[in-house]
């Protein structure tokens, strides 16, 4: 089963309210929390985040994926899991050791929200590998973290048809998450790829009609 993650980074100030009644309307199935603290990607989201994520956590029964693209995880997920997400997704690139991505993966489901761990375009796949036994999801940038609207870098797609193969013969239960560039016209080779979770931001918060996109995508 195809699920759609609707990145909210891209709301328009003002409409918050209209817009995640809307989405839940048109039945995504996670509002995705672009977290990012202006180090570890130029762009600083992170008070931005916290208030819609408390404001969506007030109006709607809907989980939350929250992807952290911060330097200090740790903090970042204590603040966030004020909001009861159902995962947090955070970076391996922005961990100093092995020691750091373990740590991260108790202190989250200590909080009791599920775990997630993304890559970077340039990061290789394999570097994740050790980690899947004991998260819940693997986030694959198909671009650079930090910008809304970016073009999918196909080169990635082998990237997750690697993982897929990899899961598959280790049989490990996990969901593939694929994140940036993500439209109509892209979505259907990331499916085949063997994504099962879709972020999408633009494609959708452009479109006239949320629920057609949302569908589509989920075919």
């Amino acid at each position: 089963m195809i699920e759609v993650s609707t990145s909210i980074l891209t709301v328009e100030k003002g409409k918050e309210a209209e817009t995640f009644f809307a989405l839940e309307k048109s039945k995504t199935d996670y509002f995705h929390i672009d977290v990012m603290d202006g180090k570890f990607v130029e762009k600083d989201t992170y008070q931005n985040m916290l208030e819609y994520s408390s404001y969506i956590k007030r109006i709607s029964n809907l989980p939350m994926d929250v992807h952290l693209m911060v330097t200090d995880i740790k903090k970042a997920i204590e603040d966030f899991s004020a909001v009861e997400p159902n995962i947090i997704t955070f970076h391996l690139e922005a961990c100093k050791n092995k020691e750091e991505v373990i740590e991260m993966i108790n202190f989250i489901k200590e909080q009791g929200s599920r775990v997630g761990i993304a890559i970077k375009p340039e990061t290789k796949i394999e570097e994740v590998y050790e980690y899947l036994p004991y998260i819940h999801m693997c986030l694959i940038m198909t671009v650079e973290p930090g910008k809304g609207g970016q073009t999918l870098i196909t080169d990635m797609l082998s990237k997750i048809s690697a993982l897929k193969t990899h899961i598959e013969k280790d049989n490990i239960e996990i969901d593939i998450e694929v994140d940036g560039g993500i439209n109509l016209k892209t979505a259907e080779r990331v499916k085949e790829a063997g994504a099962n979770i879709l972020v999408a931001g633009t494609a959708i918060l452009a479109a006239s009609d949320y629920k057609v996109i949302i569908d589509e995508l989920k075919k």
